[in-house]
Formats: C-alpha cells, structure tokens, sequence
C-alpha cells in the first residue's frame, strides 16, 4: 500500500520569508490530549474511506470475470485503467483545492461524488435490474456494463481527488507549538490506511460470499455501511476544523514558468542570441531566479523519474493478474480457507512487519558493514525484488499449467456421457470403445462437428451434432431413443422424461468463482433434496476450481449415500501458499522503492514544490498502470508464465537504465541552494538600501548648499 502525501499544500513562488510558514500559528478551539479534537473525525474519516477503496478493489477484477463475464485480458485491461485514472485525478484535486475551494469544501464535494460512485457500482451488480425471467442471469447485460464504468469514473474521480487533500488538511489543524502531535498524527494517518486496506481486503470477500445468493438486498446495505461513513463522519466535525482559504497553484507557476522558458528559447533559436547555461535560464526575463533554480532542482528528480513507472507496472499487476491467478490455486489451510482475492492480504501485512524490521536492523547492519546503501540503490534493489516476484509468479504458473483441464480449441469440441440407467453400458464413438457405469472419466475431444454414437452391440448409430470450441453433456440410456438429451454448462436443474420414470440431473459449478457458479464461502455444502413429504440431506466437500454433475437415478431412495457424483472438472491441486514468495518479494521491493522514493523526492525537492514531486511521483504509478494494458496487447503471449517472463525481463533492463541514471546523479540540499539566492536577493538589496541611504544624503548635501546660496542671494539683494 502507498503511504499518504504528507505534505500537499501548494504555495505560489511569491511568497516572502514572512508567508512560507507551512503551518500557520493557529489555536485551536477544542483539544483531547494534546490533539486537535477535529483530526480525530479526519482520521475515522480516512480509515472509512480507505476500507471502501480498497476493499472493493479487492473483488473489481472478479467482478469484471464472473459477473460482467469479460475475459482475463479485458478484466486486467479496465481494472488497469481505473488503477490509473485513480492516479491521475490527484492533480485535479490539488489544483482544485489550493486554488478555487480550498481543502475542506473539496473534501466535501468530492466525497460526495465518490459515494454516488460506490453506490452506482453496487446497483450495477444487482441481477433483479434486467433479469426480467428471473432466472437469475441479466438478460441486458449492456446496462450493468454502462452502470459499472460511470461507478468506477465517479470513483476514481473521488479517492483520487481527496487524496491530496485530507493529509494536508489534518496538519493544518495543528498550531505551530504542536510539532510533536503533528508528526505522530502522520504516523497514525498510515497506519488508517494500511489497517482500512488490510481489514477491507479480508472481509469484503467474505461480504463477497456471504450476500451472493442475495445479491439485491445486501450489496445496497453493505454500500450504505461502507461510503456513508466517509462523508458524514468528516462533516459531523465542521465546526471544529481550521479551514485555510486558497492560497494558489504552485503546479501552475511552474507550468507557466516552464511554458514561457521553451516559447521564449524557440523565438530566440538564431545563432545570433547568446546560449544560456539552461534551458530554463531564457525564463529569466519575467521570472525570479529563485523559482527558475527551484524548478531545475524538480526537473531534475522528475528525469529520475522516467524509468520508474515499470515498477507500478508490475506491482498493481497483485490485484489483478496474480488475483486471477489464485483462483486457481487450493485456498483450503485446514481450519482457514481463504478466498482468491484475500491473499491480497498479504501485502500490508508484511509492509507493517518490514517497514520497521528494515529501518531498524537491515539498513544500520548494511551502513555498519560499510556500504554506502545510498536511497536510489534502495530503489534500484527494489525495482530487481519486483522482477524476481514475478520470476516466481511465472514458477507458480508453470505449476497450475500442468493440472488444468484441457479445454477444445476453436477447431474441436468435447463431449461427456451420462448413463441415465443403473446398468452399465458400452458405447462407440468414432471407432472408440467407452465402457462406464454411469459417467465417463473425462471430456472426449473429437475434430468433427458431427459425432456418430452406438450403444452395446446395436448397429443402429445416432449423429451428434456439437458445436466447435464447447463442451456438451450427453445424456444417453441403454439403447438408441429420442430420450437422448444434449445439454451444455448453462443449464443447472434439468429434467429428462424417458416411458415411465422422471430423472432430474443435477449440473452444480462448485467453482468458488466459476462463470455460472454458486458462491460458496465455505468449501463443504449441504443440499436438500424434497419429493413431496420425504426430503433427506446431502453434504459434499467441493474442492477449489471443480466442478461436479449430481445424478440422481431413476432407483433413487431418500437417504445420503443415494446421489452419485460425476467429476467433470478435478479440483486445484497447486497450493495457494506457493503465492506467498511472490508476495514477499514484491512487498520487499515495494518497501525499499516506494517508501525510499518518497522520502527521496522529499529530500530533494524545495521547500515550496514537494507537492509537484508528489504529483509526479503519483503520475509514474498512473503511467506505469497504462503500460500494463500496453505490453498485453501487443504481446499476446499464449501462455500467462510467458507473459510474466516478460514483465520482469522489462524491469531488470529498466532498472539497469535507472542504476546508470542513478550514478550520475549528485544529491543536493535544496535548503542550502535556496538560502544562497537568498542570501543574494538579501546583498542586493542592502546594496540598494546603500544606494538609495547615498542619494537622500547627496540630495540632502545639495539642498543645504542651495539653501546658502540662496541665502547670499537675499542679501545681495538687500543691499542693493
């Protein structure tokens, strides 16, 4: 998870050394503790917020899969997009805030549009808006598509605007004697955003189960319990805030300044005008040199930043692709079973166990061993722990490839047989002989759409039509009649008629997320099985990633070992345990180039333009999402361990870019360059002080001499 912008408040270029006060002297009305009383609504107001973010996050690529049906490019593809999009409207909000609204009314607003957007995403989900035979499928399937994307629009428009608002928002509430409360108020405002990411992450896919098979009343409440919070909480304390008034864009100066630097270099590109020193330099003739020398020192960090979005690239890539790739992995830990999208958890589980354990003993052991472990060869280690994750993803791929079913391709199809009989029977297709009491073993794949059949040692053969690239059920008795009933996976309860007897085949997915699956939060099931008055009870332990037929015969007499159980897809047999070293080696990595950039970019940034690093720093992780969706579809790689090679391949060149770039790079204080020019405007000034102390003297000299002469004027005159 990523750690708030402590410092977001923007200033203009202009203020004096009276004005670049970060945090005004300002009492406060109401305090607990030592604390201002209103960070504690900012507070309970971020852990609400986060939960909400991050727990529907959580479950966005598998609703994409199994509700919207999209496949696993397209699923990746759009939560990739949002990813970003959620980076890139942090710009907006800072913009928004510090020069129109100021940080509480966009904190307002913008919660406001982001509950709207989390209630639009959850009626998205409801089958009952378009499922008008109520068979529990969506018949418009285009409507929950348009509802799902405004949600996620209105959503990312939210959480990304008020992110760099709310940190900074809560330091103003400090005073200028409340240095220590303030940095203890950063510490527990991440620590809100890891503990609303980590408990979301684990019981929204709970939530996820549990209301699936009532989908219309307990996604609108579970909505309600989640955003409402967010806004009302933050607003219950508006009479006690300090609310700042606007006090402009420093974004916007150095764009301007940037912007008049490369038109005035362009109209002055004749050989005939001088060459300045930097680029930056022709904005000299309307801008303080301060700003131009405080501007050189971002653009310089920002050039650092040009390989680091391919690290976002392969770390959001958890939340999706691996997601994907641990539903089909056996979540089952005996007395735990955890769900695909829970071991998310994982990440800031290990973030609040190695952020501590490496600042206090991995990084003093290496300053001890004497290595100079400078913060840019943090990163650079970082960016190599990414690549070896995904070298492990790749591994724990390898290993899923080799239990999954073999599926048709666009040129075959497959078929199952069912014997709706107790007797065993014997049947021919194709020239092969298949011998079986009740279901085949496994799918027959056949390069034909038309597929001849013959039971026993009948001659009589029956054409069955399949279609190319499905898999279709035959249910087929001893002999040859036009009881003979073709069915695929859609169907779940279908009943089969032959002269006297009513079978019922029972086709049950238990996929945990499976298309056309029930959801089930626990792995053994019970169902009851009624005639009339007589029911009796059945219980079965589902396996991840299976799938089952229950046949119940025409023999059928009511007690629990009366059901018989067709296998048709075997259950995951690759642990999902073995996800565990990716995850480490990713958060690992996210420790040592996340944490680090940070504090980098804050180090070397001038003390009013850390919140431009911020917004740059937030813009890699956009840029990197984008690359995602770039390198997967103009890969097209056929396997998904391929494709994770590649994405690691692609760090470790990039991160050779960046070590390069890295040893070339001189660390500044920003603090010491800023105080010379200070110092400089200070000379000149005094030199002018001097100079204009000079002058009224001089003037002061020539109006006593003519004060004398005038006086011998007078007397001259009197004597005439």
């Amino acid at each position: 998870m990523f750690p708030p912008i402590i410092n977001a408040t923007l200033w203009t270029a202009d203020q004096g050394a009276n004005k670049t006060q970060k945090y005004r002297n300002t009492p406060t009305s109401k305090v607990l503790f030592g604390y201002p009383l209103s960070i504690f609504f900012i507070v309970v107001n971020e852990f609400c917020e986060r939960f909400s973010y991050y727990g529907m996050r959580a479950v966005l690529v598998l609703y994409f899969k199994y509700f919207l049906r999209w496949d696993d490019d397209l699923a990746t593809s759009i939560y990739h997009v949002f990813v970003a999009l959620c980076y890139l409207t942090p710009i907006l909000g800072a913009i928004v805030a510090d020069s129109w609204l100021g940080k509480f009314k966009t904190i307002i607003y913008l919660s406001i549009v982001y509950a709207i957007g989390q209630v639009t995403m959850a009626v998205s989900a409801i089958h009952d808006i378009t499922d008008t035979d109520r068979d529990g499928t969506p018949n418009n399937m285009t409507v929950h598509v348009v509802l799902s994307m405004l949600g996620l629009l209105l959503i990312a428009l939210g959480t990304g605007g008020i992110k760099p608002c709310v940190a900074a928002f809560g330091g103003d509430q400090f005073s200028d004697h409340q240095e220590k409360q303030r940095r203890t108020f950063f510490s527990v405002f991440y620590l809100c955003i890891n503990g609303g990411s980590l408990l979301s992450t684990i019981i929204t896919p709970i939530l996820r189960g549990s209301y699936a098979q009532d989908i219309k009343h307990d996604c609108k409440s579970n909505t309600r319990r989640i955003v409402t919070p967010v806004v009302l909480v933050f607003i219950a304390g508006n009479g006690m805030y300090y609310k700042a008034e606007p006090q402009g864009n420093i974004m916007l100066d150095v764009c301007k300044c940037i912007g008049f630097a490369i038109k005035n270099r362009y109209k002055h590109r004749s050989s005939q005008y001088p060459k300045r020193q930097h680029w930056m330099d022709w904005a000299e003739d309307k801008y303080a040199k301060l700003l131009i020398a405080q501007i050189k020192m971002v653009l310089r960090v920002l050039f650092l930043y040009i390989p680091l979005p391919m690290f976002w690239t392969l770390f959001d890539q958890k939340g999706s692709r691996w997601t994907l790739q641990a539903t089909n992995l056996n979540g089952n830990f005996g007395l735990l079973v955890i769900q695909p999208d829970q071991m998310q958890t994982v990440n800031p589980i290990l973030i609040l166990t190695l952020v501590p354990v490496m600042d206090s003993i991995i990084y003093p052991l290496i300053r001890k061993c004497g290595a100079n472990f400078t913060p840019l060869k943090r990163m650079a280690v970082g960016m190599m722990m990414a690549a070896i994750a995904f070298v492990c993803a790749a591994v724990v791929q390898i290993e899923i490839d080799k239990t999954l079913p073999t599926f048709p391709s666009a040129s075959q199809s497959q078929l199952k047989l069912l014997n709706m009989e107790s007797n065993p029977v014997t049947v021919h297709a194709h020239e092969t002989i298949f011998f079986f009491l009740q279901a085949s073993d496994d799918f027959f794949t056949f390069d034909t759409e038309t597929v001849g059949i013959s039971v026993g040692n009948s001659s009589t053969v029956k054409n069955i039509t399949l279609a190319k690239g499905n898999r279709k059920t035959l249910l087929i008795t001893s002999s040859i009649n036009d009881n003979w009933v073709l069915v695929s996976k859609e169907h779940k309860i279908i009943p089969i008629k032959t002269q006297n007897t009513q079978f019922y085949i029972f086709i049950l997915f238990a996929i945990i997320l499976c298309k056309h699956s029930f959801y089930f939060l626990m792995i053994r099931t019970i169902f009851t099985i009624r005639s009339g008055s007589q029911s009796c009870e059945y219980s079965r332990d589902f396996g991840f990633g299976s799938s089952y037929t229950f046949f119940i015969p025409s023999t059928f007499v009511f007690g629990p070992n009366s059901v018989t159980v067709a296998e048709d897809i075997k259950p995951n047999s690759v642990h999902m345990a073995l996800q565990i070293p990716q995850y480490f080696f990713i958060t690992v990595g996210e420790v040592m180039f996340s944490v680090t950039g940070l504090e980098f970019s804050y180090s070397q940034a001038p003390s009013n333009m850390k919140a431009v690093l911020q917004a740059g720093w937030l813009l890699t992780v956009a840029v990197g999402n984008f690359i995602v969706l770039i390198v997967a579809e103009l890969a097209k790689l056929p396997k998904q361990w391929a494709e994770y090679i590649l994405f690691a391949s692609l760090l470790v060149v990039v991160c050779v870019i960046f070590s390069i770039m890295a040893h070339f790079y001189t660390y500044i204080d920003p603090a010491e360059i800023e105080a010379q020019f200070n110092k400089k405007v200070d000379e000149v000034e005094e030199e002018e002080d001097d100079k204009s102390e000079l002058q009224k003297l001089e003037m002061a000299k020539k109006g006593s001499i003519k004060s004398h002469e005038d006086e011998d004027d007078a007397d001259k005159r009197t004597k005439m």
